[in-house]
């Protein structure tokens, strides 16, 4: 009786690809086409707005710079003496304050400056390799990056981002699939 491994072997000794190998190529054509998927949502506005390479927001479906000189400030949560919280609540206003009224959502900031998670303007394959690094994208594995992606409620906020927006236009839940099959194709990156 031979084991998995002698008949792999046996297999490749007689020019027979494997299920695996022969998995391979499209496994990561196919991741390569989830991260698009990935990446439509990263590059929408709800999330490039505040993946910013400078110190000011933008705001509206438009990607206008914020009004008032909101920065990004020294935490990612605002200039001293004009915190994110300052106007931003928790939970978006009720529809009833008409559109335009600041959204909210718990935990309301960008990224601190050291690590700004720049999504405008990159194509699929470098903004696929900052994701992947632990150094740019707050030290997380990509475990960790579903995790924040499916559960953070910030993150979520895009789907309701309140009256006079436009919501990330990929459901939720096809992007955590998406994520995950990039994963599980051994989340490739365009070069």
């Amino acid at each position: 009786m031979r084991t998995a491994i002698g008949l792999t072997a046996t297999l490749l000794v007689l020019g027979v690809a494997t299920r695996d190998q022969a998995a391979a190529p499209s496994d990561a054509t196919a991741g390569l086409a989830a991260f698009e998927t990935v990446r439509q949502v990263f590059q929408h506005p709800r999330c490039q707005n505040c993946h910013i390479p400078g110190e000011a927001p933008l705001q509206f479906d438009a990607g206008l710079p914020h009004a008032m000189n909101v920065m990004r400030g020294p935490d990612g949560k605002g200039a001293p003496g004009l915190p994110c919280a300052a106007c931003h609540g928790v939970a978006n206003p009720p529809p009833s304050y008409g559109p335009h009224v600041p959204p909210g959502a718990p935990t309301w900031h960008l990224p601190p400056p050291e690590r700004k998670m720049v999504f405008i303007g990159l194509p699929s394959g470098e903004l696929c390799r900052r994701l992947k690094d632990e150094k740019q994208n707050g030290g997380k594995n990509l475990d960790a990056l579903v995790h924040h992606m499916a559960e953070d409620k910030l993150v979520l906020w895009g789907w309701s981002p309140g009256p006079g927006r436009a919501p990330v236009s990929v459901p939720h839940d096809e992007l955590v699939a998406k994520l995950k099959q990039w994963i599980a194709a051994g989340a490739p990156c365009a070069p």
